[in-house]
Formats: structure tokens, sequence, C-alpha cells
């Protein structure tokens, strides 16, 4: 459903889900508010090299899947997904805003980050076990031996 993405020296489908709570649970978001943030993160995941893939969200809380670059660790990410969209929502709303929050704070200091996608756990743990495993010194030297031994009756 989400297609491979490539960067200067790798390919990567590496997607995660956060989520992020307004401060004190308040609930603070109406659609106008939410319609904006939709814009805010848009456009900072691009800035970031990342994109965002689905969005939503109710009146205390969002929830975002976000495509990241590896190149980007995802706290730094979230720092300026938040960062920037409380600055917006409280420069362009703060009358509405104020009613409901106070101080400086407009998200949770908190998230949630899932890695999400691909293979579930049960079976990337069994590709990762079922691996060829490097042979020992020891069964280099046998295959030596018998590789040696094949060619001089051959």
């Amino acid at each position: 459903m989400y297609e491979w993405r490539t960067g200067r020296s790798c390919v990567y489908k590496n997607h995660v889900h956060l989520v992020f709570v307004t401060k004190y649970r308040r609930d603070v978001l109406n659609r106008k508010l939410l319609e904006r943030l939709n814009k805010i993160f848009t456009e900072t995941c691009k800035q970031m090299d990342c994109e965002l893939l689905e969005y939503n969200g109710e009146d205390d809380h969002v929830h975002l899947m976000v495509a990241v670059h590896p190149k980007i660790a995802v706290s730094n990410l979230v720092g300026k997904l938040k960062g920037k969209s409380a600055y917006f929502l409280r420069k362009d709303y703060w009358p509405q805003i104020k009613k409901k929050l106070w101080g400086n704070h407009f998200w949770s200091p908190s998230y949630c980050v899932v890695s999400v996608g691909g293979a579930s756990l049960d079976v990337v743990k069994t590709y990762i076990e079922n691996q060829r495993t490097p042979p020992t010194d020891r069964q280099v030297e046998h295959s030596k031996k018998l590789s040696g031994k094949k060619r001089k009756h051959a």
C-alpha cells in the first residue's frame, strides 16, 4: 500500500504512528484547528524529508502516520511537529485556546511512537533467526581440504 522510498544512499520504508495529547488532556481541538494542524504537520514533514501519510484527531489528541527518512531522529521530528504546531495555533487562535489552556504549553510534553508496517515482529524474528550463519574457521578449513581432494581425483 505504501511505496518504498529512496534516499541518497538507502532504500527505506520506515513508518511511525505518533500520538500527541493536548496539555492537561483538555478538549482544545475542533474541526478548524484539526484542519490547520494537518497543514502544519504536512509542511513540517516535507521540510524534514518525511511525509505525512495519515492524520486524524479528536478534541484532545491527534494521530499521525509518518514515513520517516532514516537520517531523522524520531525525537527531533516530534519536537519540530509539536513546537511548530503549538506556535502557530497559539499565534492564530489564542483567544479560543486561552479559555482551555494556561501557561505557555499547548501539547503535553510526552508522546507515543510506534513503528508500523511491514512484517509482524514474529515474522521478522523468524527471518533473522534463520539467516545463514557464517562458517567457523574449522568448517572453512575442512571445506578447503575436501575441495582439494575433489580436484586431485578429477
